[in-house]
């Protein structure tokens, strides 16, 4: 699913679905969100915030409601994709063209809209300590700078370099591969920066 740049490249590679994503687009378009690829497949967003997502799979189309649990579903066709795992995601299944429902549709994205202009987020309820490596603690109390630089970075950059000096069994392994995230710190690049788009 990745690669794509465009909305019509992403149609073009899922030709089995063709119908449905471009009914389902032309709904959502109609609704007045923007159109754009994040994660390699068609996101819509308001505000620059992401309000629904489409995805092909094998069988279905998924359209997401990134804050889906804050809708009504009066009609209870949403479903939580990874029950447990996923908070705010909720998912609408479409496997042919003709279970698309266009008043219902547009009753859940507007509901999603208005929700989004309320503000209304789904928030971690508790946040995970993370437990950061003396090594890197170490560098941190010698350069308040590198501290801040750290600091400046979300929480899933800051675990990312914090569990590659934490998974090294041996001192040298741990050493070299802090020498190596030091300038990335410095230079505000999340340790995985390279392969995200």
């Amino acid at each position: 699913m990745n690669g794509v740049s465009s909305v019509n490249e992403y149609m073009d590679k899922n030709p089995q679905h063709a119908e449905i994503l471009h009914v389902l687009r032309q709904i959502i378009i109609e609704s007045g969100l923007q159109e754009t690829i994040k994660w390699g497949t068609p996101c819509y967003t308001l505000n620059k915030k992401n309000v629904v997502g489409l995805a092909s799979f094998k069988s279905y189309v998924g359209l997401w409601f990134h804050q889906g649990a804050f809708l009504k579903d009066p009609h209870k066709v949403l479903i939580n994709a990874q029950e447990g795992v996923t908070k705010a995601l909720r998912q609408w299944r479409f496997e042919a063209t003709e279970e698309i429902n266009v008043p219902i549709l547009q009753e859940y994205l507007n509901e999603s809209i208005s929700n989004e202009k309320a503000g209304k987020r789904l928030k971690p309820i508790q946040k995970k300590m993370l437990d950061i490596p003396v090594e890197l603690l170490d560098a941190f109390s010698k350069d308040k700078i590198l501290h801040d630089h750290f600091n400046n970075f979300t929480s899933g950059k800051q675990r990312e370099f914090v569990e590659y000096i934490a998974e090294a069994k041996l001192e040298k392994t741990r050493q070299n591969r802090l020498q190596k995230i030091l300038p990335l710190i410095r230079a505000d690049k999340g340790l995985n920066d390279k392969y995200r788009k």
